[in-house]
């Protein structure tokens, strides 16, 4: 892992890719390892907040919203945000930020998805509230692998004590390929989250794709964490 400890993207070269259309990470349909794990997070409640760190435009928001849950999501890219409510025909209000300087609140007219394009480091609690759910496809790991203490601390400060937060991760091998996606192991959630989280491995999937192979990778595995606060 020591090529990618050390690999560092600047939040221009996350836009650069959405201009640029270089968005493989992107899904045109739910999300299954979160359509099969739903009932794990939601847990019987209704109306839950659900935080999508890094959301672009993903789909996942739309159908979370139309079971009756609101979502918040944080992207750097304002083309991904207007591509989201573009692409699902939802009519949305932008305003400033007044906590973030700089930072744009894209919000459906329906108030039942938000979207702040901002650095996602300086997102706070202070400035959505906390949240019941977690859906992390693409945040973890897409950060930088120096910033995941820094990531570890700002979600379980997002976090109500109920809050159940699902994280998806992608184990390869690490020596032909850079990242992003960068490799997660369970000892890195560990090191982020477990003084304040139990873990649980509950689905783990051969996430192969004939894109890998461009990437050196002739295997990756795909693997969905559910994190639930320890009791005080």
């Amino acid at each position: 892992m020591s090529a990618q400890a050390t690999r560092v993207l600047a939040l221009s070269e996350w836009e650069d890719r959405w201009k640029e259309g270089r968005i493989g990470f992107h899904r045109s349909e739910v999300h299954k390892l979160l359509e099969n794990n739903l009932d794990k997070v939601v847990c019987g409640r209704k109306e839950i907040r659900f935080f999508f760190p890094l959301c672009g435009k993903s789909v996942d928001m739309k159908w979370l919203a139309d079971m009756g849950h609101t979502v918040v999501g944080v992207e750097i890219s304002e083309k991904g945000i207007k591509q989201f409510f573009e692409e699902q025909d939802l009519a949305y209000n932008e305003e400033a930020v007044p906590a973030i300087p700089g930072a744009k609140l894209f919000k459906s007219a329906d108030g039942k998805i938000s979207i702040y394009q901002c650095d996602l480091f300086k997102f706070s609690s202070a400035v959505a509230g906390k949240f019941g759910g977690i859906w992390d496809r693409g945040g973890l790991v897409a950060i930088n692998p120096c910033d995941r203490e820094k990531y570890g601390s700002l979600l379980v400060s997002l976090m109500n004590n109920d809050c159940r937060y699902l994280v998806d991760t992608v184990e390869y091998n690490p020596e032909p390929y850079e990242g992003p996606p960068f490799l997660v192991l369970e000892e890195d959630l560990k090191n982020m989250f477990g003084g304040h989280c139990i873990i649980e491995l509950v689905q783990a999937i051969d996430g192969f794709e004939e894109r890998h192979r461009s990437w050196g990778l002739d295997s990756l595995t795909e693997k969905v964490y559910l994190l639930s606060a320890k009791a005080q």
